[in-house]
């Protein structure tokens, strides 16, 4: 298994800490989601719909009508590689390793490229992945160079995927309005900015053909009807997602002065988390785990990325009192 954020139950088993103890920073989920709302009796009991409004929903959000509806965009990762036949594909050098294991699971030849090697991966792949806003870093390549590099791959009949999993809050790096487009497929998620990652609901944005491959492959009813009805509920309020992108961009910025004040500068991570390069990231990761306090650890590249605390000022507290003595304890 893939290291992922989010294994609260391991962390607790491997420090001996009740779960209900930590405080978990380890994911880049906003810590405050959208509020489900009721749901009626029968959307237990009946099998989804297509017609039931998530996808007008979906497309008034996105901008496109070319979606799909996925269980969480992580099924469309591991479905994404069995539509072409095995080839070269560029992914990401460490971050979100799923990219890359899926294609090789899928038996694709798989390179890994770092920042400076996009050009050279869009020259050389038929296939490239890239991850915008970057997780972890929160870097992100402009659209008028993603728009290229599509037309490029496209051109030899290759694919752009760009998993935009944190472009809610980043709306002007995203390329889902080109959805459609022959040679680009782009992955959304609900899980982030919505806080929902557990109704495992996101979107796949291509041309026809690869939605139609891509329905097959899923089989019917791959998203649960009740998470449909929270997540239009989600999609369409418009309201709520003002106020989250104003109360995240707030706490992204009070987590970056709080890291500052500990002496742990924080380069570049997104509205949804601080990203914090180290030379030397487990020390530190451990020393916050034995305070029940869970960051997620990267070693490629190498540093801690470091969410959201609630909306509670005692999880503020407690990591800004925790900080200093962590990294005293781990000779940060």
């Amino acid at each position: 298994m893939l290291e992922h954020g989010g294994r609260l139950q391991a962390a607790a088993r491997k420090h001996g800490i009740p779960a209900g103890e930590w405080l978990d920073l380890s994911t880049g989920i906003a810590p405050t989601g959208y509020p489900p709302p009721a749901l009626p009796a029968e959307a237990w009991r009946r099998l989804p719909e297509p017609e039931d409004g998530l996808l007008a929903a979906a497309e008034a959000y996105y901008g496109t009508a070319a979606l799909t509806p996925v269980a969480g965009s992580q099924v469309a990762i591991g479905l994404l590689p069995w539509l072409r036949a095995p080839g070269l594909v560029a992914c990401p050098a460490g971050g979100y390793a799923e990219h890359a294991a899926a294609w090789r699971r899928a038996g694709h030849s798989v390179s890994e490229y770092r920042p400076g090697g996009l050009e050279q991966a869009v020259s050389d792949a038929d296939v490239v992945v890239v991850v915008n806003p970057d997780n972890p870093t929160g870097r992100h390549v402009p659209v008028a160079r993603l728009r290229r590099w599509q037309a490029s791959l496209m051109g030899r009949g290759g694919w752009l995927v760009v998993d935009e999993a944190f472009a809610d809050v980043a709306p002007e790096v995203s390329v889902i309005g080109d959805a459609g487009s022959e040679g680009l497929v782009v992955l959304r998620s609900m899980g982030k900015f919505f806080g929902l990652a557990g109704a495992r609901v996101g979107f796949v944005g291509a041309a026809a053909g690869v939605r139609a491959a891509l329905d097959q492959l899923a089989g019917p009813w791959p998203v649960a009807g009740p998470a449909r009805m929270v997540a239009a509920a989600a999609l369409t309020d418009t309201a709520w997602q003002a106020r989250q992108r104003r109360q995240l961009a707030a706490a992204a910025t009070r987590l970056r002065a709080l890291l500052a004040d500990a002496g742990l500068a924080a380069e570049g991570g997104t509205d949804l988390y601080a990203w914090a390069p180290l030379s030397a990231p487990d020390a530190l990761a451990a020393a916050l785990a034995r305070r029940a306090i869970l960051v997620r650890r990267f070693r490629e590249p190498q540093g801690l990325r470091i969410g959201l605390p609630p909306d509670e000022g005692a999880a503020w507290s407690r990591l800004a009192d925790a900080l200093p003595a962590a990294r005293r304890e781990a000779g940060a």
